[in-house]
């Protein structure tokens, strides 16, 4: 797999801010100094408190291994903070059939001193031109805000749920599967997260690897979660006594009422039986009048495991944004549910996935190839094309959102063959 941290900082951008006095450049994570001011700003430009020095430690280790860029003013001293920080690195991208790399670009602010300049473009161009000249084909975010990524060729292409749950309505109507439920302590706990999420995340279209730190702080062992007192943890066992799915949970009390809300930081599992334990344990327990969890699959079955569907409540929202950078070879790395022969006109003003391609998928397997003489089927830009990678977002309505230029039969096609068996999910933030 590629190693971000080989690649160097995008040229054009760097002239591009350097023309504004402006200097972009990599952060040294071996300075203290440095690390601290890049996690401090990335705090800053996320309206958190001012990191405490455990949790600055936690985090000089969680970046090591990223590629951190700094905007600097071109007189700043070394240790300053930056006033604009991006980070990535390459993780691995669930999609149907297999995996492909993709670029994973976290940590982006721009301080309030410096908006309106360009510079959250300088960021993201100068992240999508490094990870095309490294051979990355996807590249991917979660979004704080919606609104600015589509500019640059993103999509939310993998959609989730947020489930609330009011439990005295809607009771539990499904069958107790044959295994156990177990409370386990923290250390525990961030074990058995990772293990668990690296199965899952293989099962559906749209997951990504987590990291060390992101089990850590979920669970409570490593400091910067504000919560770290409330945290609890469950996991299932099966009927051989294998960890087939863990639960990460707080309660809050309700006002008044001497009773609790539970809310669900993380529910992973890889098998029905631990998602149907698991979920159980949640909506029965006692004292418990309402569970939230968020980042569901939208395919999630508890409304068919309840009495009273009607006591649960699910909006869909986006999540997973993608970015298509190489279109043979994003296109190429998937599987297909149903034979597939297109021709695609695809816009792209920054020129990645620009071009006419013919993607013929005779068996499951898709050949995609440039074509300069025929004509095409459909017309879409970057993010239409994104939106539709791996599955979770139906052509026929992009093309009843004037987002697709093609018949209602091309369209079909498309989702016939793209289709995942399973609805795609991303089930953490990155």
């Amino acid at each position: 797999m590629t190693d971000a941290t080989q690649i160097p900082v995008d040229s054009v951008s760097a002239e591009a801010l350097e023309r504004q006095g402006l200097t972009y450049r990599l952060v040294d994570t071996s300075s203290e100094d440095d690390a601290n001011a890049f996690i401090r700003a990335d705090a800053r430009g996320f309206l958190d408190a001012e990191p405490a020095d455990d949790v600055l430690a936690v985090d000089r280790a969680g970046i090591a291994e990223r590629r951190n860029i700094g905007v600097f003013p071109a007189d700043a001293a070394r240790g300053a903070l930056p006033v604009a920080t991006v980070n990535s690195w390459v993780t691995p991208l669930t999609v149907p059939g297999g995996e492909v790399d993709m670029w994973a670009i976290s940590s982006v602010t721009v301080s309030g001193t410096h908006r309106r300049r360009g510079v959250a473009r300088a960021l993201l161009e100068g992240e999508l031109r490094a990870a095309a000249s490294a051979g990355v084909p996807v590249a991917g975010l979660t979004a704080s805000e919606a609104t600015i990524y589509g500019r640059y060729g993103f999509a939310p292409a993998v959609p989730v749920a947020r489930m609330t749950i009011d439990t005295r309505r809607a009771g539990w109507a499904a069958t107790a599967p044959a295994g156990r439920i177990e409370y386990v302590e923290k250390e525990a706990l961030k074990t058995s997260l990772a293990a668990v999420h690296e199965v899952e995340r293989t099962q559906r279209a749209g997951q990504v690897a987590g990291w060390d730190l992101r089990w850590g702080r979920m669970a409570a062992v490593a400091a910067g979660n504000p919560s770290a007192a409330k945290v609890r943890g469950v996991r299932y066992l099966d009927e051989h006594g294998k960890v087939r799915g863990v639960m990460v949970y707080t309660l809050e009390d309700v006002p008044g009422a001497f009773r609790s809300a539970m809310n669900i930081s993380l529910l992973t599992t890889v098998t029905q039986d631990a998602l149907t334990a698991l979920w159980g344990f949640a909506l029965q327990h006692d004292l418990v009048d309402k569970v939230t969890a968020d980042l569901r699959p939208i395919d999630d079955p508890l409304p068919w495991l309840v009495t009273d569907r009607r006591g649960v409540e699910v909006v869909v929202h986006d999540h997973g944004w993608l970015r298509i950078l190489d279109v043979p070879a994003a296109f190429g790395g998937r599987t297909y549910r149903a034979p597939l022969d297109v021709v695609l006109r695809v816009e792209d003003t920054l020129g990645f996935a620009d071009g006419t391609w013919r993607i013929t998928v005779p068996d499951g397997r898709a050949s995609v190839t440039p074509s300069q003489t025929e004509t095409a089927d459909a017309a879409l830009d970057v993010s239409t094309l994104s939106a539709l990678y791996v599955g979770g977002v139906s052509a026929a309505q992009l093309r009843a959102a004037g987002r697709l230029d093609a018949s209602a039969e091309v369209a079909a096609s498309i989702d016939d063959a793209f289709r995942a068996t399973s609805a795609p999910a991303l089930g953490i933030w990155y």
